[in-house]
């Protein structure tokens, strides 16, 4: 997986590029949000998945971490995890609500941040790792192939819904709530662990969420019983008819 490390400090991201590089994955180093936006820009531009996840430090340089969150958002929907010291409740908050898919305070456990960025990555689909700057090809669609479901066509790598060829505008929770259910169709999904992978908490409260999203996707979908309640243990998607 190709990887953008935002980090200004040359030994902090020397240091967790030799762990991640040891864990296979290729890193490319922004020292600061203006060179982050630069590695972004070519790829998204070129409606392709830059990198598989962004790994973001708020104390940049030139502008505030936040910020550059913002602008990468707008550019493309590659999962971007914050890594700061930034603790207070708060700071969360208003990163996730920019768009951040995750939040990691320093100091943290290396195997605990290794497991956060295959977590969203997981629920983002493979990134395209083409750099031959090609302006003709199909991207990744080669190698992440779309979910098929009846007349229901899934597009990881784009985050794209369509229902007998015609696209459907899902929110970033509808659809991966979607895409979760989707890669095991006629399996239960706990409501816990459709909470814990979509929403990353396991808060109570997010349950009334969850069955907002879901009651969401059936009527966009216009497929009622595309997604069924198994009561008093969680939902899953059947497969609907070709």
């Amino acid at each position: 997986m190709r990887l953008l490390l935002v980090e200004d400090d040359d030994h902090v991201a020397a240091a967790l590029s030799a762990i991640l590089k040891k864990h296979g994955f290729e890193v490319t180093h922004a020292r600061n949000g203006e060179e982050a936006l630069q590695a972004v820009l070519p790829a998204a531009n070129a409606g392709r998945a830059p990198f598989g996840v962004v790994l973001l430090d708020l104390g940049l340089p030139d502008q505030d971490g936040y910020q550059v969150c913002g602008k990468i958002r707008k550019l493309t929907s590659t999962p971007v995890i914050m890594v700061t010291a930034r603790a207070d409740v708060r700071s969360r908050i208003h990163g996730l609500n920019l768009g951040a898919d995750d939040y990691v305070v320093k100091p943290y456990d290396t195997g605990e941040l290794l497991a956060r960025i295959h977590a969203v990555s997981r629920r983002s689909g493979p990134a395209d790792t083409d750099d031959s700057g090609g302006t003709g090809g199909t991207g990744g669609t080669d190698e992440a192939a779309p979910l098929r479901l009846g007349s229901v066509t899934i597009e990881l790598p784009t985050r794209r819904v369509s229902v007998a060829g015609t696209e459907v505008q899902l929110t970033r929770k509808e659809f991966d709530l979607l895409a979760l259910l989707a890669q095991r169709p006629g399996v239960v999904f706990r409501r816990e662990q459709i909470i814990s992978e979509v929403w990353r908490t396991s808060w109570e409260g997010t349950g009334r969420t969850l069955e907002v999203h879901v009651a969401s996707l059936r009527a966009k979908l216009r497929m009622p019983a595309l997604i069924e309640t198994v009561r008093g243990v969680g939902y899953r998607l059947v497969a609907p008819a070709a």
